[in-house]
């Protein structure tokens, strides 16, 4: 984590360069929660950049949507901050077209994930069929809570011995940065079979992540793994949907019974 460029003063690179990008060891945060191996979920972690631009071969920028899907059995999640960085070292270089451009950021985060990276570039042609949505399901938000302690609290959670299958939301996500401590916002889906949890508990729950330190992809995971700990259900689906930061989105899918959804572009993103 030393090595990382995250929480450092850096220059920008003028030439595409992608040895900027940087990975961390996905074993780090599991180990610390104690998932299982083989471990309870699949899914993906989809990454939206809207800052990616390059140079024809005139010397006339290009503007364009990045779009990638990491797979969570990858040996290393990607670095946000080295992946702005590596994206910005496109901006004044020179490529012959967008397959290349595609080609050549499928290629380099492959290698830095240590798995197939999948990517696609939406054109500015396309920009216009791009809409925004929200997360389907039952809205926590308006639970008239107490908070007294932010300190992250998984025995919050509790179930009554009704059966059920819901699908809860919440736009009140709230967690730090594992190294600089900025704050990421996000909204989460819960989608579950099982007895019922309770609703109150559960965005209390939710919100004692807002002083706690880890990655994106990290909290998902400690949050699927605290929910099927204390909750037990026989399905479970973790999605959250984070703002951006440096262009870059970060919205992390796990999920023990389903595949993952058509990315869903919410308002604040």
């Amino acid at each position: 984590m030393d090595n990382l460029v995250l929480g450092k003063t850096v220059g920008y690179a003028d030439k595409y360069d992608p040895s900027l990008l940087q990975g961390v060891p996905r074993s780090l945060s599991r180990n610390e929660i104690h998932l299982p191996n083989p471990l309870p979920f699949e899914g993906v972690d989809i990454w939206n950049g809207y800052e990616l631009s390059w140079l024809n071969s005139k010397g006339k920028p290009i503007i364009a949507i990045l779009r990638c899907f990491v797979p969570i059995s990858s040996a290393n999640l990607i670095e946000s901050k080295s992946f702005k960085l590596y994206l910005n070292s496109f901006n004044q270089s020179t490529f012959a077209s967008v397959e290349e451009v595609q080609g050549l950021i499928q290629n380099d985060l492959s290698g830095c994930a240590g798995q197939s990276v999948t990517v696609e570039i939406i054109e500015y042609s396309a920009f216009s069929s791009l809409q925004l949505g929200d997360l389907p399901g039952i809205l926590l938000d308006n639970l008239d809570i107490s908070m007294e302690d932010f300190d992250i609290s998984p025995q919050l959670l509790k179930t009554t011995d009704k059966y059920v299958e819901e699908t809860l939301t919440s736009h009140l996500l709230k967690s730090n940065c594992l190294i600089t401590h900025q704050p990421d916002w996000g909204s989460v889906l819960i989608k579950y079979a099982g007895k019922a949890i309770d609703h109150e508990a559960l965005l209390k729950y939710l919100i004692s992540f807002r002083l706690h330190n880890e990655f994106h992809e990290q909290c998902v995971e400690r949050i699927f793994f605290d929910i099927l700990s204390h909750c037990k259900p026989s399905k479970l689906t973790v999605y959250a949907r984070y703002t951006r930061r440096g262009g870059l989105d970060i919205n992390p899918f796990r999920s023990n019974f389903e595949s993952p959804y058509t990315d869903i572009r919410l308002a604040r993103q």
